[in-house]
């Protein structure tokens, strides 16, 4: 943990603030991006200039589209111009709720409907011809819904309670009359909406009175009928009483009265003319009464005269005369007062029992009529009421739309679409949008080592070392040359190194691959030359028992000695196989004549004791073991070092076959101190991974490779 901790303080791959960490990846990911898109340029220009081809072929091909506008004013609340309340009362929401409502439900399927029954969509000519509908087969309502709900667009102007509606087609005036039409049925509904129990009341009042109307109609019809029918003449129920209605009210009936009130009066005459002649007494307004006192004076004048004259007195002979003609004519006016009376009464009340008869005639016919008049009667009375109902629904729905036409649809005067600008833009956006998708597919399918940051990343292990990819064959001399940039990359992976730990690098490593020509062995070669370029006695063994090339990179074959082989089938010191080269500075351990059971012998105890007495005698012993494949070599000789650096090739191996063999390291116990990353081109380079020597050196010329391992 100690050195794992030291290492990260160094390099600074870990253990650095959370903030910084993540603004670091997060930066790093997208130059990672830049550089696949640098990578892929000429993909993505030819993803663009067909990008732009499309977006003009589309413009060409397009039809022309015409969009009308109309205006509406929306607001919350009515006034209501009567005193009557609506049926309905309102209720209280928000305004900008109530204003989104409204704007749903001009974009809803209810009023599509609407826009296609009330302008027969589905039959007009110019709109089927707009928007060739007739070539379509099975063409259904919904579709011409779905049609009109893609054509139509409500747009609200901010900070107001107007918006906008627009319908576009290939039509100009086809347009204008649907945006009119649809502005016009929205209106109509919301008004139906707010007064459509009193709309709908007043309809069924409307059907309901027609009705009763036929029905009062008919009912006095009826009624007039049956009366010319049967001679019932109607007159007035003055003087009615209960249960008489109708005899009250008829010519008949008046008549019987009359005739019964003449004969009470003839009776009574009858029986005063009687008495009066009976009596003589005649009543005070009766006209007799002058011949009574004419009589009466005659009489007393008689007295008088026989009083003072005898019976031959001829003026008492005369008074005598006259007195006896005025009781006859008063007797005969009295006899004569009472015939009359009497004939009077006679005819009065044989005229009464006529209409007496007429009379009870006619009861059983009063009995329908009543019943005729009494339905007359109730049919009016509901007329009445109803038509009074429904003239207080007429004041009450007349208030007023809270939907107001502030701007008609005109037929616009040239089409909106398409547009080569609009259309370009389109393609240039949707074409660096593919190109963004590719650019982050190749990235975050990318199977293979890229990005050097990876190593930490994705692997869990410090970067050690970048070397770069050079196009010379000649390796040997690369390293050699102080200066040059394997040279410079190698001096820089053994700075690294020696802060592995306190006490500087670790004294035994081992380099390893996952595969062969990764470059470990050539990294082996550079880091004994870069250590002892710093006066330490290095030690390099080649460990690669199957198929090593490290003795061809350094120039030594053709050598006589057994090399590592022999060191570990005999128990011969470790100097007697050491070579010198003086080129490069250190001593050489090859490996020999290839044993036929190399991972026995490197399984053996005595590879560990060849490495403890290097440690007593050399400042670094570097191993280049062989590759991790799928093999147990690395495996056996790791248990034999301090550590293991592994070296990784650029943009070769799946970072999957990297994972499985360093986690095969590490579950034997290994110390995996970090990875060298090998063959740098200028991908990698332009991650940003550079030294400033100038790692472009040989980049795109199709170079030969570092070496082979």
């Amino acid at each position: 943990m100690a050195q794992q901790d030291a290492l990260s303080r160094n390099f600074g791959v870990a253990d650095t603030p959370e903030g910084y960490q993540e603004v670091e990846g997060f930066h790093l990911d997208l130059e990672r991006y830049w550089i696949e898109a640098r990578t892929l340029k000429f993909w993505i220009a030819g993803i663009i200039a067909l990008g732009i081809v499309f977006g003009l072929i589309a413009t060409l091909l397009s039809t022309q589209l015409y969009r009308a506008n109309a205006r509406i004013e929306i607001s919350q609340v009515a006034a209501n111009v009567t005193d009557l309340d609506p049926l309905e009362s309102e209720g209280l929401v928000s305004e900008l709720q109530y204003l989104n409502t409204q704007y749903e439900l001009l974009e809803s399927r209810f009023m599509a409907v609407r826009v296609i029954e009330a302008g027969n969509l589905m039959r007009d000519e110019a709109f089927v011809d707009a928007f060739q509908l007739a070539e379509q087969e099975d063409l259904t309502q919904q579709d011409v819904e779905d049609l009109l709900l893609e054509n139509v667009s409500i747009v609200p102007i901010a900070l107001s309670s107007l918006v906008d509606i627009q319908f576009s087609s290939p039509s100009a005036k086809l347009s204008a009359d649907l945006t009119n039409l649809w502005t016009e049925e929205f209106i109509a509904a919301n008004y139906e909406k707010r007064f459509g129990a009193n709309i709908e009341a007043r309809d069924f009042l409307r059907d309901q009175i027609s009705e009763l109307r036929e029905q009062l109609s008919i009912s006095e019809r009826e009624l007039v009928e049956y009366a010319n029918a049967n001679e019932i003449l109607v007159l007035d129920n003055v003087g009615a009483v209960a249960g008489s209605d109708t005899a009250s009210q008829t010519l008949i009936a008046s008549d019987l009265t009359a005739l019964n009130r003449a004969l009470a009066a003839a009776v009574t005459d009858r029986i005063a003319a009687q008495a009066a002649v009976i009596s003589g007494d005649f009543p005070s307004h009766d006209p007799r009464n002058q011949l009574r006192s004419a009589l009466v004076e005659a009489e007393a004048e008689l007295a008088s005269l026989q009083s003072n004259f005898g019976p031959d007195y001829p003026a008492l002979i005369q008074k005598e005369a006259e007195v006896q003609s005025l009781q006859e004519a008063l007797s005969g006016e009295a006899r004569n007062a009472l015939q009359a009376a009497t004939i009077r009464e006679r005819e009065l009340r044989g005229q009464l029992e006529q209409v007496k008869g007429r009379f009870l005639g006619q009861q059983g016919q009063g009995i329908q009529y009543g019943i005729l008049k009494r339905e007359v009667d109730t049919n009016r009375e509901l007329y009445d009421a109803l038509l009074q109902r429904f003239k207080e629904l007429e004041a009450s729905g007349a208030g007023q739309n809270n939907l107001k036409l502030i701007d008609s649809a005109d037929a616009p005067e040239e089409p909106y679409a398409p547009s080569l600008i609009r259309n370009m833009l389109i393609a240039l956006v949707a074409s660096f949008g593919i190109a963004t998708v590719l650019v982050y597919l190749r990235v975050a399918l990318s199977q293979t080592l890229r990005d050097p940051q990876d190593v930490q990343r994705r692997l869990g292990l410090p970067m050690l070392g970048m070397i770069p990819k050079i196009r010379s064959d000649d390796i040997a001399g690369e390293i050699l040359l102080r200066s040059s940039e394997l040279s410079e990359a190698y001096k820089s992976a053994r700075t690294n190194l020696s802060f592995l730990t306190p006490q500087g690098a670790p004294k035994a490593l081992m380099l390893t691959s996952s595969v062969p020509a990764e470059g470990k062995s050539i990294s082996a070669a550079a880091l004994a030359t870069s250590f002892s370029h710093l006066g330490k006695r290095v030690l390099l063994i080649d460990a690669d028992l199957r198929n090593s090339k490290l003795a061809d990179t350094l120039g030594v074959k053709g050598h006589g000695k057994g090399g590592l082989a022999a060191l570990l089938t005999n128990n011969a010191p470790l100097g007697s196989e050491v070579i010198r080269l003086e080129d490069f500075g250190f001593d050489y351990v090859p490996i020999g004549h290839k044993p036929p059971n190399p991972v026995e012998l490197l399984a053996s105890p005595r590879l560990a004791e060849l490495i403890d007495e290097a440690r007593g005698t050399y400042d670094q012993v570097l191993v280049d073991g062989a590759p991790m494949l799928s093999l147990a070599d690395a495996i056996e000789m790791s248990r034999a070092v301090d550590g293991v650096i592994y070296a990784i090739e650029t943009d070769r191996l799946k970072m999957r076959a990297i994972e499985t063999s360093i986690d095969r390291l590490r579950r034997t116990g290994a110390q995996v101190y970090g990875a060298i990353v090998t063959k740098l081109d200028e991908h990698g380079a332009a991650y940003g991974y550079g030294y400033g020597y100038g790692y472009g050196y040989g980049y795109g010329d199709g170079g030969a490779p570092a070496a082979a391992d």
